[in-house]
C-alpha cells in the first residue's frame, strides 16, 4: 500500500515506517558524532520509550557512548484493519534492529505502563536480561488517561488553567489555521485527574516495585522529564493543571531521592526545553510560543531537538560529573538555552506581534509542522513515499530478527 499522511486537528492518523526508520538512523548518526557519554549506565529501563524524550534517551544511551542495554516499555498499536499503526510501534522495531546489530540487548515490552502486571513483566525481564538489576530508570510517559486497576475507574487529564479562564491561540495542523480560543478553569475533579495521570504517583510506584523486587543496582539513578517554561507560558502551563502535575512530579523526585540514597543513587526531575512532541501540540497557547521560540533559537544557533537535549543531559548533567548539578529546587535544568534572557526577549516580541494573518511568516511554522510530520515518519527528503509497502510482511521481517 501507498501510505499517505492523515492529520485530524493535531492528531496524526497515519505513520510511515520508512520515515520512522530514517528518524531512528538520523538520531543514531547524531549521537555517534557527538561528545560521548562517559561513565554511563549499562542496564537501562525506559518507561515510555517509543517517541520523544524517552526514545531519544534510549538512542543516546545505546549509541552515544554508554553502550547501554535497554528495556523499553510503551503502549503502541501495530497495523490492523483500522490503520497502519502508530509511529512508536515502528520506532520500537527499528530501534531494536539497530541496537541488536550493534551487539546490544534491546527488549521491547508492549503494554500499559500503569498496569501492575506490566511492572511484574518488566521485573521478570530485568531478571532474565539484566541479571536482576537496573542502573538507570527513565520515566517518560505521556498519556491522557490512566486506568485505576484497583477500582476500575479511569482518571483523565485536562489541559486547563486553574482559578480563571485563559485566552490563547492554537494551530490546526490539519488546515494550517490559527484558532483563537478561551479555556475555562479546571474543576477539582479535573485537577485531581491530571495529577494522577501526569504527576509523580506512577513514577514512584515503578521505583517502589523495583526496590521491593531487589531490582535496583548500586548507584542507580531515576529521571523523569518536566517542563516549566518562561513567564509567557505560565498561565496555561505552570499555573494550570499541567503545572500542578509537574510540581507533584518534582516533589516525587525528592521522596525517591531519599529512597535511592540507600543504594548510593538518586532521583531527578529534569526540566527540558519546549519542543514539538505528540503531547505538546495539544496544549492551547503553546504553539505560537513554539513557533517564535524555534524562529529565534534557530537564528541564534541554539535550537535543540529531543536527541540533542538527551545527549547533552547525559554528558554534562547526569554522568561523567562529580556531582549532578541542580538548581535551588533540586531540579536538573536542560532548558537553559531556551530561558536565555536575550532569547526570551525576542520570543516575547514575536509572540506579541503574531496573529492569524502573519503567524506563518514571522514564526517558524514551516519548521514546527515539518517536525510534527517527521514524528510520524513523513517529510524526510530522501524517503520514497511512493513505495508500495506490505505492512504485514515488513513487521514479520523485523519481528523475525528478535
Amino acid at each position: 500500500m501507498i501510505i499517505k499522511p492523515e492529520i485530524s486537528g493535531v492528531v496524526a492518523r497515519s505513520a510511515h515506517p520508512l520515515g520512522c526508520e530514517k528518524a531512528i538512523l538520523q538520531q543514531i548518526d547524531y549521537v555517534k558524532k557527538a561528545v560521548p557519554i562517559k561513565q554511563g549506565p549499562k542496564r537501562v529501563l525506559i518507561i515510555g520509550a517509543s517517541s520523544g524524550f524517552g526514545l531519544a534517551a534510549r538512542i543516546a544511551l545505546t549509541f552515544g557512548g554508554a553502550n547501554a542495554d535497554t528495556i523499553g516499555v510503551s503502549f503502541e498499536r501495530g497495523p490492523s484493519e483500522k490503520g497502519v499503526g502508530s509511529a512508536g510501534f515502528y520506532n520500537n522495531l527499528y530501534f531494536k534492529q539497530q541496537a541488536e546489530a550493534a551487539g546490544r540487548i534491546a527488549v521491547n515490552i508492549q503494554a500499559d505502563a500503569f498496569s501492575p502486571q506490566t511492572k511484574e513483566d518488566v521485573i521478570e525481564a530485568i531478571e532474565t536480561y539484566f541479571e536482576g538489576e537496573v542502573d538507570l530508570i527513565i520515566y517518560s510517559v505521556a498519556s491522557g488517561v490512566r486506568p485505576n486497576y484497583q477500582t476500575g475507574e479511569v482518571w483523565r487529564s485536562a489541559i486547563k488553567p486553574i482559578g480563571e479562564s485563559v485566552k490563547g491561540a492554537s494551530i490546526s495542523l490539519e488546515h494550517d489555521k490559527w484558532l483563537d480560543g478561551e479555556l475555562s478553569p479546571a474543576s477539582d475533579e479535573e485537577i485531581e485527574g491530571t495529577l494522577k495521570v501526569m504527576g509523580g504517583d506512577d513514577w514512584e510506584a515503578w521505583v517502589d516495585a523495583l526496590i521491593n523486587s531487589e531490582s535496583i543496582a548500586q548507584g542507580c539513578k531515576t529521571v523523569a522529564f518536566s517542563y516549566m517554561g518562561p513567564e509567557l507560558t505560565h498561565p496555561i502551563y505552570l499555573d494550570g493543571t499541567l503545572g500542578r502535575a509537574k510540581i507533584d512530579l518534582h516533589q516525587t523526585s525528592h521522596s525517591l531521592h531519599l529512597k535511592l540514597a540507600n543504594f548510593d543513587g538518586g532521583a531527578y526531575a529534569t526540566v527540558c526545553k519546549a519542543l514539538v512532541t505528540k503531547a505538546s501540540v495539544f496544549i492551547p497557547g503553546l504553539t505560537p510560543y513554539l513557533m517564535a521560540l524555534y524562529q529565534v533559537m534557530k537564528q541564534k544557533g541554539t535550537h535543540e531537538g529531543c536527541i540533542e537535549q538527551m545527549q547533552r543531559l547525559f554528558t554534562t548533567k547526569l554522568y561523567g560529573v562529580d556531582k549532578v548539578p541542580v538548581d535551588c529546587e533540586r531540579l536538573v535544568r536542560i532548558d537553559d538555552l531556551e530561558l536565555d534572557v536575550a532569547t526570551q526577549n525576542e520570543v516575547a516580541e514575536l509572540v506579541k506581534a503574531m496573529n492569524q494573518n502573519n503567524f506563518q511568516q514571522i514564526g517558524d511554522y514551516v519548521g514546527l509542522k515539518r517536525e510534527f510530520m517527521q514524528l510520524n515518519g513523513f517529510e524526510f527528503d530522501d524517503v520514497d513515499y511512493q513505495t508500495d509497502i506490505d505492512l504485514q510482511k515488513l513487521v514479520a521481517t523485523l519481528s523475525d530478527q528478535d
